[in-house]
Parts: structure tokens; C-alpha cells; sequence
């Protein structure tokens, strides 16, 4: 049978595009569809946009630790709706490039709500196409438990399009999500609260670096509340919110922002009309090459629930298309060791297997840490320490985790990451020579360990 294309594409984020850029370029006929925005969550309302407000937010400390190095400032001036602005027209820049990305590869555009008729034909804009294969890359959406007064709170999605900073802020959540944007909100000067049902943000973090960061962010002055959720919001005359938790406590803000977690965004997708599973989570169940238990269906990113990170997804794109249409080149993707970098303030860099997860997995570990004040500090008020953790595999020395909480930690822990891709031992970092003075050359200076 002739299909209109040979891979139709739904959903125009970082997997999509990479996918579909790819497949035309190895001489496949593509299409994507996309119903928002060229680039996805990342791009729009995720990694890009709140990477450019963590920036913003560092400078309130930039400006107080500038008096120790002899920089007298004014007093300083934030401006929320400048920031949101310029935020604006980067996001429309690179909203342009993903579409000359697509289109100067060969890719059809098509600008609407794509979806599926039956396991071979996606109906667009009242318009069908028929594809040989089709990939779902729809990605995720943030969820708001379903409390009294959930229509007052704001997602992600919202927080980049407040016309105003609130003075008052209540971030409710564990995951990397809450953390950085409290962090945010707190550095540009809002009166921030941070609620987390649990015990410790950050699950799944190395215990130290879970911690450390607790200590950092109390030593700031964020507040941070756990074991704490609540059970309703209430709008008050004023425009403010009660906020009335689950201890009978009270709260009042004026803006509630849920970071609590994302679902698949599967909504309206036509799935019915194929033989697509679910799994118990809700994700499109798939296989080791991304494909769904209809075979002309492939799922990649956020939407099948793996590893919910932007570089996961361009991987898995680059593999899908490697494997359609140019096999010869095809390669799995390897979930051990991705990096991860948290942009809390201090930032959390982190790569490989956790102190926990290593005794867990049954290795014999040595633990190397330290703990020191950046030089940057010295010459000023602030007590900010930086963390850096080795878990080393005391049977074969080698390098199994590497954490990081502080300046620049994502920076410095991609390069490790090639280190501990490539097998490195703990020998291999005593004999690399450090870049002195950097924060970066402790981890090639630790030798005695601290646990094993």
C-alpha cells in the first residue's frame, strides 16, 4: 500500500523534531504535527525558560557577595515584567529555529490537534494522512490534585506567564520541579514556602545531596515545611488565598503553585481506534525499540514514562529514526549513568548509581566526600558550602556515582559523566592532575575515605 508519509509524527517537542529531522534526512517522507508550540515543554514551559530564570534570580546574591571584591551598588531593582518580556521574545526566537529546523529538512509542518483514526491514519484540521509508521512524542502535563479550590493554584505552565511576582508564594511538592522554582521565587525576593508531604524533598537523591541542599536553603531563609500537604484553598475578598493544610494549620499567599507531577498527555489522541496499551501508570507501554503493542505505533519521551529528561528524549528519537530508516547506523539507548543537573540555588549535579542504591544493588562501597567554601566566598559574608560525593566499588575501584551540590554543579558534572561512562576508577581520578584553583579539582583530590 502507498502511504502519504512514511513517518507521521505527533507532537513537535525535543524527541519529535530530533526524530523527524533525522528520518527526512536519511531520505524518509515525514510529517509532524503540533497543536502548541514548536520545541515542547522544554523549550516553552520547562528546561529553557526556567533555566533563564534561575539566572535572574542568582543575581540578588551576585549583588550582595560583589561588596567583598570592592563593588559599592545602589540600591537594586527588580523588574518581574522585563525579565517575563525578555524571557518572551528568546522563547519566540528559538520557537523560529525549530520551525526552520523542520521545514529546511524536509519536514511537513502541519499547525493543529493531530489524531488517530486507526493505526495507520491521523485525521488533522479535518484533513487525513495515512503513514506508514506513526510516533507519538506528546510529552507530559503537569497535574493539580484534585483538592477544594484546585482552580485557584497554578502549574509550570502557568508561573512563566504571571503578569506579576506574588509577594507571597506557597510551592507545593518534593521533586526537582518544586525545588528549583522555589529557589526562584525566593532569590527574586517573593516570601516563599515550601510544602512537601514527605519527610525530605528530592527522592530518589543521594541522601547527602538531599541533606546538604535542606541545609543550604534554610541557611538562605527559604522555609521549608515537610510532612506538610494541604486539603483545601480558599479565595479571600481581597485576592489573596487561605491556604487550610491537612494538621488544621492556616496559611495565607497569594498564589499557590503545584509541582507535584506530570501525567502522559494523551488526551483526544484517537488511541482507542488502535490496539495501543496502557501501563498500570498510564504511559504508552513500550518496547526496546520504542515500539507501543500496535506495531506501526512508536512512543518516545515523557508520554511513555522512562527517563522524563529532555536529552532522553532527542536519544530516543535519534534511535527511532537510526532504526526505521537507517539501520545500519542504529544503536539502543543506554540508560546507565545520564548525567542529572537540578537548578536549585545551589545547583545539584549528579551522575551513576546513588550511596543507596549501591549498597542496595550489593556493592562493597567506599565513600569519598568533602565538603569546603567556595574561594568566590572567602572574601565575603556568606557561609555557603559545596558538596562533592565519589561512591567508589571497593572490590574493583571503581567509580560507580558522582555527586555534586553547588556552583556551576551541572557544568562539572558532564564531564565527569564521560569518566563514568567510559569505566573510570577511583585510581584514574587520584592520578588525573586538578585545575587549580577550582571547586571542580576536589574530586580529583579526595583520597581518604569516609565511609565504606
Amino acid at each position: 500500500m502507498a502511504y502519504d508519509f512514511d513517518l507521521y509524527v505527533i507532537g513537535a517537542g525535543s524527541g519529535g523534531v530530533r526524530s523527524a529531522r533525522f528520518a527526512a534526512g536519511f531520505g524518509a517522507k515525514v510529517a509532524v504535527a503540533e497543536s502548541r508550540y514548536l520545541g515542547g515543554t522544554c523549550v516553552n514551559v520547562g528546561c529553557v525558560p526556567k533555566k533563564l530564570l534561575v539566572y535572574g534570580a542568582h543575581f540578588a546574591e551576585d549583588f550582595e557577595q560583589s561588596a567583598g571584591f570592592g563593588w559599592s551598588l545602589g540600591e537594586a531593582d527588580f523588574d518581574w515584567a522585563r525579565l517575563i518580556a525578555n524571557k518572551d521574545r528568546e522563547i519566540n526566537r528559538l520557537n523560529g529555529i525549530y520551525h526552520n529546523l523542520l521545514v529546511n529538512s524536509g519536514v511537513t509542518l502541519h499547525e493543529g490537534h493531530a489524531r488517530l483514526i486507526d493505526p495507520h491514519q491521523v485525521e488533522i484540521n479535518g484533513q487525513r494522512y495515512s503513514a506508514k509508521h506513526i510516533l507519538i512524542a506528546t510529552g507530559g502535563w503537569p497535574q493539580i490534585p484534585d483538592i477544594p479550590g484546585r482552580e485557584h493554584a497554578i502549574s509550570s505552565n502557568e508561573a512563566f506567564f504571571l503578569k506579576e511576582l506574588p509577594k507571597r508564594i506557597l510551592v507545593v511538592g518534593g521533586g526537582y520541579i518544586a525545588v528549583e522554582f522555589a529557589g526562584i521565587f525566593h532569590g527574586l525576593g517573593a516570601d516563599t514556602k515550601l510544602l512537601y508531604r514527605g519527610e525530605l524533598f528530592l527522592r530518589g537523591f543521594d541522601g547527602a545531596v538531599r541533606k546538604h541542599l535542606q541545609e543550604e536553603l534554610t541557611k538562605r531563609g527559604l522555609d521549608l515545611q515537610f510532612n506538610a500537604d494541604i486539603e483545601r484553598i480558599e479565595k479571600q475578598a481581597d485576592g489573596s488565598l487561605k491556604v487550610t493544610l491537612k494538621d488544621g494549620r492556616e496559611l495565607a499567599t497569594d498564589c499557590v503553585f503545584y509541582a507535584t507531577g506530570r501525567r502522559p498527555m494523551l488526551d483526544n489522541l484517537g488511541l482507542e481506534n488502535t490496539g495501543v496499551k496502557l501501563d498500570k501508570r498510564g504511559f504508552i507501554e513500550v518496547d526496546e525499540q520504542y515500539q507501543s503493542a500496535e506495531p506501526s505505533i512508536l512512543a518516545i519521551g515523557d508520554v511513555i514514562g522512562r527517563v522524563q529528561l529532555t536529552p532522553v528524549a532527542l536519544a530516543e528519537g535519534m534511535a527511532v529514526a537510526r532504526r526505521l530508516f537507517k539501520p545500519e547506523q542504529y544503536r539502543p539507548v543506554d540508560y546507565n549513568m545520564i548525567p542529572t543537573a537540578v537548578f536549585s540555588l545551589p545547583n545539584i549535579g549528579t551522575v551513576g548509581l546513588t550511596e543507596e542504591q549501591a549498597r542496595e544493588a550489593g556493592h562493597k562501597v567506599q565513600i569519598f566526600e568533602s565538603r569546603f567554601r567556595p574561594m568566590k566566598l572567602t572574601l565575603t559574608e556568606c557561609q555557603e558550602r559545596t558538596l562533592m560525593k565519589l561512591v567508589v566499588d571497593a572490590d574493583t575501584d571503581k567509580v560507580l556515582g558522582c555527586h555534586m551540590v553547588g556552583p556551576d554543579a551541572g557544568e562539572i558534572v558532564q564531564g565527569l559523566a564521560i569518566a563514568l561512562k567510559a569505566g573510570a576508577t577511583k585510581r584514574d581520578f587520584d592520578e588525573t592532575i586538578g585545575v587549580h584553583p577550582t571547586a571542580a579539582e576536589e574530586f580529583v583530590t579526595m583520597r581518604t575515605p569516609v565511609a565504606g
